[in-house]
């Protein structure tokens, strides 16, 4: 049976913000590398636009779980990282990305997906 969670769970309003299209590995970024400026972590995100990092960004930063910070230079020089809030989720992208790299050692990721089967 399938729980319904009441709008007001803790743990709903924490899924929105780490969920969502890329948001899990930036935030795998920036616990792996530090604090990193937005071209690097594009670079170090592969496949994903400037659009929607900035987005993405922009939605951790304001709920609190990335600070940004703007060097006055030109071009300016705009640096991410993780807040005390984002570093709370260390352990749990720690767990995540050792999972990821004995999935692919075992070439979970190298099989055909079921739909092209």
């Amino acid at each position: 049976m399938k729980t319904v969670l009441p709008p007001s769970c803790p743990m709903e309003s924490l899924l929105r913000v780490i969920t969502g299209p890329w948001t899990i590995y930036i935030l795998w970024v920036l616990s792996e590398q530090g604090p990193q400026r937005f071209g690097a972590i594009k670079r170090l995100v592969p496949g994903i636009s400037t659009r929607v990092l900035t987005e993405r960004l922009r939605m951790l930063e304001h709920s609190g779980v990335v600070w940004r910070e703007q060097a006055m230079t030109i071009p300016p020089a705009v640096t991410y990282g993780l807040t005390e809030r984002g570093a709370e989720l260390r352990g749990v992208l720690d767990k995540l990305g050792a999972i990821a790299r004995r999935w692919e050692a075992e070439g979970a990721f190298a099989k055909a997906s079921p739909a092209a089967e």
